[in-house]
């Protein structure tokens, strides 16, 4: 083999007769129409990515306080009985990546599956919501009702109500952004 050979480009011509198949026609595009869904549609990426990031964030803050459980603890906090951090942190980050995919190819099927995906998710932000609430209301005196140790319940019991009001602002949040690209 010698350096000297190179290799030629080789080009195709078609005649025009030759029709492209079915397959390799695109797809129609969505096209937005009111002022709002402009803006909404033009933010798609940057909204996903807040989706993404907020789920990752729930999943960890639920991860923190499986780690925090100590003795004696008489049962399990309220919203790990209802396992919010986990199944929620999976709806946020399922409709934060169909945002960021019908952004990247913006068809009507991909729009559809990210509203209804938007729509379960702001469903379970809701449901979120509603349980984090009880969480709060159940759980203030979780452990300084139960231990007779006071140097470790204050710490753990702010550390518990902290966390739950931070998955709380999280979920509010996420309502907002998921009921809007919902609608």
């Amino acid at each position: 083999m010698d350096s000297t050979n190179t290799h030629n480009p080789v080009l195709l011509v078609f005649p025009p007769e030759i029709a492209i198949p079915k397959l390799q026609q695109t797809a129609t595009l969505f096209v937005p129409r009111n002022p709002l869904s402009k803006i909404l549609a033009s933010k798609l990426k940057i909204f996903g990515a807040i989706q993404i990031v907020f789920g990752m964030m729930n999943f960890s803050f639920g991860m923190i306080m499986l780690f925090t459980l100590v003795e004696p603890y008489p049962r399990f906090p309220f919203i790990f009985i209802s396992g919010y951090p986990f199944w929620g942190s999976i709806l946020f980050i399922n409709s934060g990546a169909f945002l960021i995919a019908a952004k990247r190819k913006n068809t009507e099927t991909l729009m559809i599956v990210s509203r209804m995906m938007n729509s379960l998710s702001a469903l379970g932000a809701l449901a979120g919501i509603i349980l984090l609430s009880f969480g709060i209301i159940l759980d203030q005196h979780y452990l300084c009702g139960f231990s007779n140790q006071h140097s470790q319940c204050h710490s753990i019991t702010t550390l518990l109500v902290g966390i739950l009001i931070m998955l709380m602002t999280f979920t509010i949040i996420e309502f907002v952004i998921a009921l809007s690209f919902s609608i």
